[in-house]
């Protein structure tokens, strides 16, 4: 895979260009695909974003959003764009498995593939590309490629939106331990470029239905696990409960951020049952490795304090399952418990 910068070259004059992110898109996700697609537009490009399946309500605003392409509902329109382009930007992902249905159709592209990731253990079959996991986000990176291209005086507002949307979310608004010096040092240049931080967050995370905020309620009342000895939290929702209170893609959002206010509590754990599924992400404060955790024992990856899984048992094995694989860590959660008290 060459270095990102080789391919500055090759945007020079006008190209057919296809964006697209991994399934079920955060902010991260959609904001780096958006920022970029306005960015490379600018530039002259024919530019289209390509998202696997629906985008959640909460990021409908983007600017952009509403002209992306679904590839679940426009299976031909999508293919005949991705068959016409000339490069295939791939961001937030750092394998084309990510991306689920397209996965196939991904693989067999002939084109010029490019990777933008932060994600462990990329893809090396990119034909350009960077992987830096240690970046606070995706939209970060986008910001470093318009930089690489001495662009930085064409990010506009609307990008800047976009951009600023990921990289508040990817960090848990500033506060996870990616969130570096350059991070704060580009939300400054985006702020002097018209960015106002507080109609992004309100559009985020002030946005959702009676229903979430109920299903909220009865989730951390109802369905929290605490494991003190572990100092762990565990919430698991079955598929049946997803459907009592209309949960949409999206609606679980953040939910496994919750216990990890709770005193103590170092890692937390939120599984949900879907159609064909047992989905389930981690989070962790301190030196609790919850990428290894979910590659070990479901198939998953990540980050170090925020990663996903997956099993293909029942809801009630997968729990049963977590509860041993957090017994079998109770001495490296009580370490790194230590480690992480002031």
């Amino acid at each position: 895979m060459k270095p990102i910068q080789d391919i500055i070259p090759l945007l020079v004059q006008p190209q057919r260009i296809v964006i697209t992110h991994h399934h079920n898109p955060d902010a991260d996700a959609t904001g780096s695909t958006l920022a970029l697609m306005h960015y490379l537009t600018a530039k002259g490009h024919d530019c289209v974003v390509i998202s696997p399946n629906s985008m959640p309500d909460f990021l409908q605003w983007m600017p952009g959003a509403a002209e992306v392409i679904i590839y679940e509902q426009q299976t031909t329109l999508a293919q005949e764009r991705i068959q016409a382009c000339d490069l295939l930007f791939c961001l937030d992902f750092n394998h084309v498995s990510r991306t689920k249905n397209m996965t196939q159709f991904l693989t067999d592209f002939k084109g010029t593939k490019v990777m933008i990731d932060h994600h462990l253990f990329p893809d090396i079959s990119f034909d350009y590309g960077v992987s830096i996991p240690e970046k606070s986000s995706t939209c970060e990176m986008v910001y470093d490629f318009i930089n690489t291209c001495g662009d930085n005086s064409m990010i506009t507002t609307t990008m800047a939106q976009c951009i600023y949307a990921g990289t508040m979310t990817d960090t848990g608004s500033f506060k996870f331990s990616c969130t570096s010096s350059d991070t704060h040092r580009m939300v400054a240049d985006l702020m002097d470029k018209g960015l106002v931080p507080a109609p992004v967050h309100q559009a985020v995370f002030d946005t959702y239905q009676e229903n979430r905020l109920r299903f909220l309620g009865y989730v951390l009342a109802e369905k929290m696990m605490l494991f003190p000895n572990q100092h762990t939290a565990l919430i698991a929702i079955s598929r049946d409960e997803l459907n009592r209170y209309k949960i949409n893609t999206g609606d679980t959002e953040g939910i496994v951020n919750f216990p990890l206010s709770i005193k103590n509590i170092i890692f937390s754990i939120f599984i949900s049952e879907r159609e064909n599924e047992i989905r389930m992400s981690f989070r962790s404060k301190g030196k609790m490795d919850v990428n290894q955790f979910a590659r070990n024992y479901f198939n998953g990856g990540g980050h170090a304090n925020a990663a996903g899984g997956k099993s293909e048992e029942s809801l009630s094995k997968t729990i049963e399952k977590i509860k041993q694989a957090i017994q079998e860590n109770e001495s490296q959660l009580k370490s790194c418990f230590q480690e992480s008290v002031l």
